[in-house]
């Protein structure tokens, strides 16, 4: 990803970011009206300042004092009510568009293809969710409040010093152009560096994924204090950069300042000149000097908030990258209520993105219904990869998958995986309960008897009696409250409630003890006499009764047939054979 944001990116990234404010335009317009009338209100209490000196004090006019006196205290009640409009009604927007936004990033997460999710890391990714949309929640906020209410209070006061005196203010129109050079210049410094802490922040939380869900092969294999300073030093780069921002901010507050003195300096010079300024009264001059130093506060706040609102501006570019990444593509029309599990590979090739050699090569075979087909071979030998294409998880780059002598790409693909239970030797469960997880993705109602049933038959009943809490009880992330063959129950389980007429079992009984094996595979035995069954088995032991054997080699089919023609042709399968069942 780019380090920098391109500056001919800024205006694009800008309207974008403020598209998400339209659909809240009347309360947007509530909070200006609110944030406008606030400084108006102090724009004219220092307003009142000449005819107090010269009218009042000078004069001896006590009536503008008790009429002062009478209008000082609604006019502050106002003051606060405008306060709460601009104020919370901005903080409303700026939540509201911060929780689309996220709701935005989630679901998009969900849709884009795998193929994005193998190339980024998952921390990167919880960052852009979390610390980047909070970049935003500040310039959809605080920085907009700021940069308006401010905006406002500037105008007010440089319309006050004209109105009494346009001779001493007009020297504010040389030194304008100075402060939009130095905000024009720190601007960009400031999303430079923005983009550079989002970054930084996204590699320390991969960081900490990484060592958290890894914790135990860490502190086995003494990586601690190895994996304590690759995280400093991530840690320190962050730091580096934070200061670096700091630096630009005070850097240009300071720059500002000394320009707003400067100019100050030259109206107490002018006003020192007899003659030189008609009309200068005490109250004119004491309005015109303490309006250029108010005006100082303002610029130093729109001068910092300037800093959160390119923070905001970086941040939603970092997360408008993510959000034109295209989705996975879902251009089938045909639906299918249930297939009766036909499969076909025609002359499939196919390379992963980051890979130059091929996982598959020319594969072809084909799966009559309810046959049940396995998949042996090496490690690496591109025998997931079938399973990952049948799925449409990847796409393959020649050849075609059918399903019913249809193109997978011709099936809408919600009714596409629909057709497919997924066993796989990287079980998922979430944090919920037992209960929950067997039924996940089940539509409607959830039927606890057929739940219960689907537990019995994959002998998830077994140690969920010896639970406190049954199916009640809460598993823990995936699943951590459980053993590696628990988890691997509830994940058949689930697939038998599925009860879809294909199933996929990718090292399904991998983690499960051999007494667990047995009674698990005469579970699947039963589900798989009513459906078409893919099995990836690394124990030949486990599809020996298969109707079709497939030995799979460097992406190829190399051998194919049953359990006893395999064994006959004395080849790869039988030297696999002979070495397991040696060990």
């Amino acid at each position: 990803m780019s380090k920098t944001l391109p500056v001919a990116a800024d205006i694009p990234v800008l309207h974008r970011f403020l598209s998400y404010l339209t659909a809240y335009k009347f309360f947007f317009a509530i909070a200006i009206i609110g944030m406008i009338g606030y400084s108006a209100i102090d724009a004219f209490v220092i307003a009142q300042l000449q005819p107090l000196i010269d009218e009042s004090l000078g004069q001896g006019d006590f009536e503008f004092l008790r009429i002062a006196a009478y209008l000082i205290i609604p006019m502050f009640i106002l003051r606060g009510i405008f306060n709460f409009m601009g104020t919370y009604t901005l903080d409303w927007i700026s939540s509201k568009v911060v929780m689309n936004m996220r709701q935005s990033l989630f679901q998009h997460y969900i849709n884009l293809p795998v193929s994005f999710h193998d190339q980024h890391s998952t921390g990167l990714l919880i960052s852009k969710l979390t610390f980047d949309t909070e970049q935003v929640a500040q310039a959809a906020g605080k920085a907009l409040l700021t940069l308006v209410r401010e905006g406002a209070l500037v105008v007010g006061l440089l319309c006050v010093m004209f109105y009494y005196s346009w001779q001493l203010s007009s020297i504010f129109l040389l030194i304008a152009p100075v402060v939009a050079i130095v905000v024009s210049v720190v601007s960009k410094r400031f999303r430079i560096v923005s983009k550079r802490i989002q970054d930084a922040m996204g590699n320390l939380t991969t960081a900490v994924e990484q060592v958290v869900k890894g914790h135990k092969v860490v502190l086995m294999f003494g990586g601690a204090e190895l994996e304590s300073n690759r995280f400093y030093h991530k840690n320190n780069e962050n730091r580096h950069q934070i200061l670096k921002l700091c630096i630009a901010r005070i850097l240009s507050v300071s720059t500002i300042q000394i320009i707003a003195s400067i100019a100050l300096a030259v109206v107490l010079f002018i006003a020192s000149v007899p003659g030189l300024v008609e009309n200068l009264t005490p109250g004119i001059f004491t309005q015109v000097v303490v309006c250029m130093t108010m005006l100082l506060k303002p610029l130093k706040q729109i001068t910092t908030v300037n800093n959160d609102f390119q923070r905001g501006m970086a941040a939603c570019h970092s997360i408008f990258t993510v959000l034109d990444e295209p989705i996975e593509p879902n251009t089938g029309l045909m639906k299918i209520a249930r297939t009766s599990g036909k499969i076909e590979f025609n002359q499939v090739t196919f390379a992963y993105p980051t890979k130059e050699t091929n996982a598959l090569t020319n594969v072809s075979f084909t799966v009559e219904p309810g046959q049940t087909v396995a998949l042996v071979g090496r490690s690496g030998s591109g025998k997931s990869t079938i399973s990952s294409l049948l799925t449409r998880f990847y796409q393959p780059q020649q050849g075609q998958v059918l399903l019913e002598d249809h193109d997978l790409n011709d099936i809408e693909l919600t009714s596409l995986r629909s057709q497919f239970a997924l066993v796989s030797q990287h079980v998922t469960l979430f944090n919920d309960t037992i209960a929950n997880n067997i039924a996940y993705g089940t539509q409607g109602d959830i039927d606890f008897n057929a739940v219960l049933n689907a537990a019995n038959i994959a002998h998830v009943t077994e140690f969920v009696n010896e639970l406190d809490e049954g199916f009640d009880t809460i598993v823990g992330e995936n699943g951590l409250m459980l053993s590696g063959g628990q988890r691997q129950r509830i994940a058949i389980a689930r697939a038998i409630l599925q009860n879809a007429p294909i199933l996929i079992l990718d090292e399904a009984t991998s983690a499960l003890d051999t007494e667990s094996e047995r009674l698990i595979q005469d579970a699947l035995h039963q589900l798989q006499a009513q459906c078409t069954s893919i099995v990836v088995a690394h124990r030949l032991s486990t599809i020996e009764s298969a109707d079709l054997i497939l030995v799979i080699d460097q992406g190829r089919i190399v051998e194919q047939g049953s359990h006893q023609e395999l064994l006959e042709k004395s080849g790869i399968y039988a030297q696999l054979h002979t070495m397991q069942f040696s060990e």
